[in-house]
C-alpha cells in the first residue's frame, strides 16, 4: 500500500478528524472519566474496525473545526512572506468557525478569545490577546497539524516556529498552551521528513530555546510573563523523556510490561495539570506522542491508547490520529473508520492545498515510501 508523501498528507488531516470523532462519541466518551467503561462500550459495538465512522453517531468535535480553520488560512496565504496576513487570516477563521460549534463541545477558552479576536482591527493587531494564566489548555495543540504540513521543509523551522506561535496564542496566550501547538506543528514536520518517532521529543526539547528567543524578541508582547512561566511545559516534556528512556532521541522507549486500561488512565492523569489527562497543551502533546510511540504502526493499538481513556479523549486522537497518518497514511486503517467522516472533502482539500504550497522543485524531495 502507498505511503507517498501525498498519501501522507491528506491522511494526516483525515485521520486527524477520526480521532476526534472516536475519542469524542458526540460528547459521550470525552466527557467520560473512566477508560474501562468507554473499552467496555467500544466491545459492544465489536471493536474500532466494526465502527463505521460516520454522522448521525459520530460527528467530530471542535477540535477538526478549529483545525480546518488553521487549514483555510495557510490556504488563503498561499505565499511565505507577510506573515502578519496570515495571523490576520487565521484570527478571522478562528472566529467565523465558531458558527459551527452546535453539539461540539468548544472549550471556554477558545471561546472567549475567538470573542476578542479582531481580524478587522485598522491597526492590523487585532490578533494579538493578553497574556491568560489560564491560558495552558489544548485548545492550541489540536488545531496546529497542518502547520507542519505546511512547512516540512528544514529551512522552514524558523517559519514553522513563528507560526505555530502565534497561531496558538491567539487563543491560549501562556507557553503551556502554545507550546503545545509547536510541538503538534513539529512532529508532523517530523513525520513528513522521515525522522525516526523516538527522536522527536529530544529534538523538541533542542528547538524551545528557539521559541524562547522568538517570545522574548517581542517585550511589548508580554515577553515577561511569557519567560516566567516557561518552565512548566519543558520541564513535564523532559520528565516524561526520561521516564520512557528515550532523552538522547535515539533509544527505544520502555513501557511496562502490562500497560492496560487501567494503568494508562492513571499515567495519563499523573502527567496532567488538572487531573484531566490531555486537556492541557504539554500532556495532549505527550499522550498523543506516547501512544504513537507504543502502537508500533498498528492502528487499532493507538485507538486504544489516545481515544479510549478517562481524559480529554478527543483532543488526544486529534492529535494522534494526525500523527499516524503523517507516518503511515491510511496502512491498517479500517476504510470504514474514515470513509464516510465528517467533512472529509474538506479535509482533503485542505491536505492537498498543504501539499502543493510546499512543493519545491529545487529541493531535495521529501521521502516517499511504499510497503
Amino acid at each position: 500500500m502507498s505511503r507517498s508523501v501525498k498519501d501522507r498528507y491528506i491522511a494526516c488531516m483525515v485521520l486527524g478528524g477520526v480521532g476526534d470523532a472516536l475519542g469524542y462519541k458526540n460528547g459521550e466518551w470525552e466527557f467520560c472519566s473512566s477508560g474501562e467503561k468507554i473499552h467496555t462500550e467500544l466491545g459492544r459495538l465489536g471493536g474500532v474496525e466494526r465502527i463505521s465512522v460516520r454522522l448521525p453517531d459520530w460527528m467530530v468535535s471542535d477540535d477538526t473545526v478549529l483545525h480546518m480553520a488553521t487549514g483555510r488560512a495557510l490556504s488563503r496565504h498561499d505565499k511565505d512572506t507577510n506573515k502578519n496576513d496570515l495571523y490576520i487570516l487565521m484570527a478571522e477563521e478562528y472566529k467565523t468557525c465558531m458558527a459551527d460549534m452546535d453539539g461540539r463541545s468548544p472549550g471556554i477558552t477558545c471561546m472567549e478569545s475567538c470573542r476578542q479576536l479582531d481580524p478587522w482591527d485598522p491597526n492590523r493587531s487585532g490578533y494579538r490577546l493578553p497574556f491568560n494564566v489560564r491560558g495552558g489548555g489544548c485548545g492550541a495543540a489540536i488545531r496546529s497539524m497542518c502547520i507542519g504540513l505546511r512547512y516540512p521543509h528544514t529551512d522552514q523551522l524558523h517559519d514553522l516556529v513563528e507560526v505555530s506561535l502565534e497561531a496558538g496564542r491567539m487563543t491560549h496566550h501562556h507557553p503551556t498552551g502554545f507550546l503545545g501547538s509547536l510541538a503538534s506543528a513539529l512532529f508532523v514536520t517530523f513525520a513528513i521528513q522521515g525522522r525516526p518517532i523516538q527522536s522527536w521529543g529530544s529534538l523538541l526539547l533542542q528547538i524551545l530555546p528557539m521559541a524562547k528567543d522568538y517570545i522574548g524578541s517581542k517585550p511589548e508582547y508580554h515577553a515577561e510573563q511569557n519567560i516566567q512561566a516557561w518552565k512548566h511545559f519543558e520541564n513535564k516534556w523532559s520528565t516524561y523523556l526520561n521516564h520512557r528512556k528515550i532523552i538522547d532521541g535515539n533509544s527505544n522507549p520502555v513501557f511496562p510490561n502490562r500497560f492496560d486500561v487501567k494503568k494508562r488512565d492513571r499515567f495519563y492523569k499523573d502527567i496532567s495539570h488538572e487531573g484531566i489527562g490531555g486537556s492541557s497543551g504539554h500532556d495532549s502533546t505527550i499522550i498523543a506522542y506516547d501512544a504513537l510511540l507504543g502502537c508500533q504502526g498498528d492502528w487499532r493499538e493507538l485507538c486504544h491508547r489516545s481515544m479510549f481513556h478517562g481524559g480529554d479523549s478527543d483532543s488526544t486522537g486529534t492529535i494522534a490520529g494526525a500523527l499516524f497518518g503523517a507516518v503511515y497514511a491510511f496502512v491498517g486503517v479500517p476504510d470504514r473508520n474514515h470513509r464516510y467522516i465528517e467533512y472529509r472533502k474538506q479535509l482533503e482539500v485542505i491536505a492537498e492545498t498543504m501539499y502543493r504550497l510546499q512543493k519545491r522543485t529545487t529541493v531535495t524531495e521529501l521521502k516517499e515510501t511504499s510497503i
